[in-house]
C-alpha cells in the first residue's frame, strides 16, 4: 500500500530539549520534502507546533485534529492545511488513524504515550495494519522499547509482535523505514494462548 499521508504523535510541551524541537521540524521537513501528507494533533506549540511548521515551510500538507475543549482554549495552529474540531480525545485518536496509512511517533508525555500504545495495540490485535516508527531522538524511547520487548520475552506477547514498530534514530530515517516496513495482517489476532 502507498504511504500518502502520516500520523504523527508529539508533545505540545515547548520546555523540552532543544534536541526534541530541532529533530520535531526536522521531520516535518522530511516528510513533506518526501510528498507525504501530515495528520497530528493540531496543537501550536512545543514538537507539534514546530513539526507544522517544519511541513508547512517546504509546502506539505498538515492536517490538525483537536478536540473541542482545546480548541476553546486556543491550542491550535492557526496555520495550518486544515484543522479539524472533534468532540473529545477518542473521537480525535481515531480519526488521526483512520486518516493515517502510517504512524510516527516524536518524543511526549503520558498523551504521546498513550497514542503511541494505543496504535501498537490496534496492530498487534489487526485494527490497524500500517507501519509504526518510533524516533529515538536523545535515546527517549529506550527505556520504552525495552519494556516492550519485556512484555516479548515474559511472554505477554509473542516474539513476532516485534514486529509492530520500527526504531529510528534520526527523522531522516523515517520514511525509508515506513517504506520497507514488512506488511501486517489484518487476521493477527488470535485466541489466547494459540500460538500459531
Amino acid at each position: 500500500m502507498a504511504i500518502r499521508q502520516v500520523c504523527v504523535y508529539a508533545a505540545s510541551s515547548d520546555k523540552c530539549h532543544a534536541s526534541y524541537l530541532d529533530a520535531a521540524g526536522r521531520l516535518g521537513r522530511h516528510l513533506a520534502k518526501n510528498g507525504l501528507g501530515i495528520v497530528y494533533g493540531g496543537g501550536g506549540s512545543g514538537l507539534m507546533g514546530r513539526l507544522a511548521q517544519g511541513a508547512l515551510s517546504e509546502g506539505g500538507k498538515v492536517v490538525g485534529v483537536i478536540p473541542r475543549f482545546m480548541e476553546e482554549v486556543e491550542w491550535g495552529h492557526t496555520g495550518l492545511t486544515e484543522l479539524r474540531v472533534v468532540d473529545d480525545m477518542h473521537q480525535r485518536k481515531r480519526t488521526m488513524l483512520e486518516a493515517s496509512d502510517a504512524v510516527v511517533a516524536l518524543p511526549g508525555g503520558c498523551g504521546t504515550l498513550e497514542e503511541l500504545f494505543e496504535a501498537i495495540a490496534w496492530k498487534r490485535l489487526g485494527l490497524y495494519t500500517n507501519p509504526i516508527a518510533i524516533v529515538n531522538t536523545s535515546g527517549f524511547y529506550k527505556p520504552c522499547v525495552e519494556l516492550l520487548e519485556r512484555c516479548i520475552s515474559e511472554r505477554f506477547m509473542d516474539p513476532e509482535h516485534g514486529a509492530i514498530w520500527t526504531l529510528v534514530d534520526a527523522p531522516e530515517e523515517v520514511v525509508p523505514a515506513l517504506r520497507s516496513a514488512s506488511p501486517w495482517s489484518k487476521n493477527a489476532i488470535r485466541p489466547p494462548g494459540k500460538t500459531t
